[in-house]
């Protein structure tokens, strides 16, 4: 038997969700309980960060779980912190429910949301709830700190510098492509069960995103500033351009250079899609795309998981892609558009 949120009320049901949070940082003063949270950067900037999660537009609760939902929500905001060089410390977590949710819906939401704050070190130290007329939704902010001199913003990618990324590129575009299908595929089967073997890769890409708080750490030991960062969670031609633009440069990346997945190639396969403009432009990747001065080559080449794809050019060069054969091609921004969705 599920319980009723009205049962419980607005406080109460924060009460529920909040009474075993314990705070971690320093920096967090107050945290839940009282008119607002207290916190404490001393020789610190702060850094902040909100995303507004609505059900239908970012999110579809026919096979995204509840606690993967939470632990995303969370982590797409911590990784924004990250992409600034900053160490993400507490999040508000404010939520529209309607009434066909029950309590036990948002203990798997909380469930998640904990376990990314507990994983990544970083407090719940408030939030709100309200009822929704239209489904589920979720605005976090994250605040975190940064180190003065050592914050990286999107404008200060210099010509001839290298541009980095983590990881790989479109998996989680092509995880949320099956996804999609076998939902398609389930609505008019009664007897239906999703084809998801081999694929696990692709699935938990989309489904269950990590922040790169480990190449954030590396940078670091290695004594290395980026010039200029961003998370590519729009996809990597929006968020290079991005960086393009407000540094006033041009850039050059190379297709044979864009680390993909297997699972990522095999499954574009299937889709007929090509698997270049997958890598291009699937966002919800959350890796780190940075540059950095040319004589740090080796030192950022020897870090696992980065690959260089590429270097900024002068802005009257503009942003192109170097194909296989040698030919140039114009970078257009077609990435993820909540707007257009």
């Amino acid at each position: 038997m599920k319980t009723d949120i009205a049962s419980l009320g607005e406080f109460g049901l924060i009460d529920h969700l909040t009474q075993e949070i314990k705070l971690k940082n320093r920096s967090s003063i107050k945290g839940v309980g009282d008119d607002a949270a207290v916190l404490d950067y001393t020789n610190c900037q702060t850094l902040v960060t909100t995303d507004l999660l609505l059900e239908g537009i970012h999110f579809d609760l026919t096979y995204v779980p509840l606690k993967h939902l939470g632990y995303k929500s969370a982590v797409v905001n911590f990784s924004d912190i990250y992409a600034m060089n900053g160490q993400p410390k507490q999040i508000t977590v404010s939520l529209g429910v309607s009434k066909r949710f029950s309590v036990e819906d948002m203990e798997e939401l909380y469930d998640g949301i904990r376990l990314a704050c507990d994983i990544y070190g970083v407090d719940l130290v408030g939030g709100d709830t309200s009822a929704s007329l239209t489904g589920l939704t979720i605005s976090i902010t994250c605040i975190g700190e940064g180190i003065s001199g050592q914050i990286v913003y999107r404008n200060g990618a210099q010509e001839n510098n290298l541009i980095c990324v983590s990881g790989d590129l479109g998996a989680a575009y092509m995880g949320l492509q099956l996804l999609e299908r076998e939902k398609t595929v389930f609505s008019q089967e009664a007897d239906f069960s999703p084809a998801f073997e081999g694929k696990e890769y692709i699935l938990e890409r989309q489904l269950k995103p990590e922040a790169r708080k480990d190449i954030i750490a590396e940078l670091a030991k290695r004594g290395i500033t980026p010039t200029a960062m961003m998370d590519i969670s729009d996809g990597l031609s929006s968020e290079l351009l991005h960086i393009c633009k407000q540094s006033h440069t041009g850039c050059r990346i190379y297709e044979d250079r864009l680390p993909i997945d297997y699972q990522t190639a095999s499954m574009a396969e299937e889709f007929n899609l090509n698997v270049t403009t997958v890598a291009l432009n699937g966002g919800e990747d959350y890796e780190l795309l940075f540059t950095v001065p040319l004589t740090q080559h080796d030192n950022v080449a020897a870090i696992e998981g980065v690959h260089i794809i590429g270097h900024i050019t002068a802005e009257s060069l503009g942003a192109c892609l170097i194909t296989r054969d040698g030919a140039e091609i114009q970078l257009k921004a077609q990435g993820w558009n909540s707007l257009e969705a």
